[in-house]
C-alpha cells in the first residue's frame, strides 16, 4: 500500500491496522518516507485520534522499528523491571531483598530530580566524570559477566520514534495522545520488560496541562502497555511544586544521594520514590503488599544496599569508584549563590513550577537548542515549599549561577513564581491516584 493512501485513510478518520502502521514506521526508520509525509501522518492522527486497539498497534510498530532486547540467553535471577519519569528509585529496588541480582543499569533518571518538564542528563553534562548514560549492549553484556548485579541498558531511541518526534516538534502535533503513548511505550516495551511502572505528573510543572489530561494519558498508557503484553501501572503524582527542594544537575545529584544515604526520609522526593518503588515490587510479585514492599525498601537504606548498588552502577558505567563517598569532590559548585527574598509576609499558597524549570534553563542548566552545552553547576536550592510561612525578606530560594548578573536578572521572575498570602494553604496529595488495568473505565 502506498504511504499516501495510508495518510488519506487517517485523514478521512478511518482506522489503520497493524500492517499499515508497520509500513509507516519502517518507512520513517529507513528514510523512504519524507518529512512532509511524516508531518501529514502526524497531523492526521492529531486531528482524528486513534481507537484503543489502533494506539496499541502503533505502539508495537514503534517498538519493532528498531532493536528489541531479549534476555532469554542471560541467567537472570528474576524479572526485568522498569519505571519511567522521575528517577533514583532503581538502586533502592535493586537492593530490596530478593531483587538483589535482578535489575537494570541506571539511566540519567537515577541522577536527577526533575523540577519541571526539562530533562538534564548529568552524565552527559560532566556532573559524574566518565559516566555513560547510553552504554551499548556489548558494553552491558561485558559488564554483566563481570558484575554481581544484573542490569541492562535501554536500547537506543527507536529509529522511527526519534525521527517522528522531530517532525512532531515542528508541526504542532506533539500533544497528540496516541503519538505520546506510542513514543513513550514504544521505547520502553523494546527493553523486554516483565512489568512497567509509569509516573505521570499532575500540576503546574507537569507535561500535561490539566489533571483531566494527565489522567487520560495515564489511562491510555495502562491500557496500551497491558494490551501489548507488558503489565503496566501508573501513579499520578503531584508536580505543583518541585519534587526536591533544588533544581539543577549537580544539586539534584546531591539530593538523590541524601535519599540513598537514608538522611532524608521525610521529603517529597523520598515519599514519591517510596510509592513508585513499592508499586514496582508489588506489580512484579516480589512483595506481598504495600507493607511488605515498604519494609524491604527501608532495609535498603538501613543496611546501605541502595547506596552501595548506586555506587556500583556509577563505577560500572565509567564513573569514579568512590563517587558515593566523595561526591562533593566530583560535583561542581557555582561561583555565585544569590538569595531571592520574599517580598512580603505570608504562606506559600502556589508555586509556578514550570517557571522554576525555565529559570534553570536560562541559567545554563538545560538546553535551549540541541547543541547547547550544559553547565552542571547552576540551579536553584532551598526552594520554599507549599504551606511554608515566610516573613518579608526571608529567602524564597537560592540561585546558583555562573555570575551575579545572571542571578540578579532572574530574581524578579523567580519571586513572582511564588504566591504568598495569609491563611493556611491547601497542599495537594503527593500521589493523586494509582491506576492498574483493573481500574480502567
Amino acid at each position: 500500500m502506498l504511504i499516501q493512501e495510508i495518510i488519506r485513510r487517517k485523514r478521512d478518520g478511518q482506522t489503520l491496522d497493524r500492517r499499515m502502521l508497520d509500513l509507516v514506521m519502517r518507512g520513517i526508520a529507513d528514510g523512504t518516507i519524507g518529512d512532509a509525509q511524516i508531518g501529514a501522518f502526524a497531523m492526521a492522527v492529531y486531528l482524528n485520534g486513534m481507537r484503543e486497539a489502533e494506539t496499541t498497534a502503533l505502539t508495537e510498530a514503534v517498538r519493532d522499528s528498531g532493536q528489541v532486547l531479549r534476555w532469554d540467553d542471560l541467567d537472570l535471577a528474576g524479572p526485568v523491571l522498569d519505571k519511567h519519569s522521575t528517577g533514583r528509585r532503581r538502586p533502592r529496588v535493586a537492593g530490596a531483598g530478593p531483587l538483589d541480582r535482578r535489575l537494570r543499569r541506571p539511566c540519567a533518571d537515577d541522577l536527577r530530580a526533575r523540577p519541571g518538564p526539562y530533562r538534564r542528563h548529568p552524565g552527559q553534562a560532566g556532573v559524574d566524570p566518565g559516566y555513560d548514560v547510553s552504554p551499548s549492549e556489548a558494553t552491558f553484556r561485558t559488564w554483566y559477566r563481570m558484575s554481581a548485579s544484573h542490569h541492562r541498558p535501554d536500547p537506543c531511541a527507536r529509529p522511527a520514534d526519534k525521527r517522528l518526534y522531530g517532525v512532531r516538534d515542528v508541526t504542532a502535533t506533539v500533544e497528540s495522545l496516541p503519538l505520546i503513548v506510542a513514543s513513550i511505550l514504544g521505547k520502553k516495551l523494546a527493553c523486554g520488560l516483565g512489568s512497567l511502572v509509569m509516573d505521570v505528573k499532575v500540576g503546574s510543572g507537569a507535561f500535561m496541562p490539566t489533571p483531566e489530561a494527565a489522567r487520560a494519558l495515564a489511562e491510555a498508557i495502562v491500557a496500551t502497555g497491558c494490551a501489548a503484553g507488558t503489565p503496566t501501572s501508573v501513579l499520578l503524582t503531584d508536580m505543583n511544586q518541585p519534587l526536591a527542594r533544588c533544581a539543577g544537575n549537580a544539586l539534584e545529584v546531591a539530593a538523590a544521594l541524601e535519599v540513598l544515604r537514608g538522611e532524608d526520609r521525610h521529603s517529597r522526593l523520598y515519599r514519591v520514590t517510596q510509592a513508585l518503588a513499592s508499586e514496582m515490587l508489588i506489580q512484579s510479585g516480589l512483595a506481598r503488599d504495600a507493607q511488605d514492599a515498604e519494609r524491604r525498601l527501608a532495609q535498603t537504606l538501613d543496611n546501605g544496599a541502595a547506596l552501595e548498588r548506586f555506587g556500583r552502577m556509577v563505577h560500572g558505567l565509567g564513573g569514579p569508584a568512590d563517587f558515593t563517598q566523595r561526591a562533593m569532590h566530583y560535583l561542581p559548585t557555582a561561583p555565585v549563590v544569590h538569595e531571592v527574598a520574599a517580598p512580603c509576609d505570608g504562606v506559600v499558597h502556589a508555586i509556578d513550577t514550570r517557571a522554576l524549570g525555565l529559570a534553570v534553563v536560562e541559567l545554563g542548566g538545560g538546553r535551549r537548542n540541541a547543541g547547547d552545552a550544559i553547565d552542571p553547576r547552576v540551579g536553584l536550592s532551598h526552594i520554599a515549599e507549599l504551606g511554608q510561612t515566610l516573613s518579608a525578606g526571608e529567602p524564597l530560594l537560592r540561585v546558583h549561577a555562573a555570575d551575579r548578573e545572571a542571578a540578579e536578572a532572574l530574581s524578579a521572575r523567580l519571586s513572582d513564581a511564588f504566591h504568598l498570602q495569609a491563611g493556611a494553604a491547601e497542599i495537594p496529595p503527593l500521589v493523586h491516584a494509582t491506576l492498574r488495568q483493573e481500574d480502567l473505565p
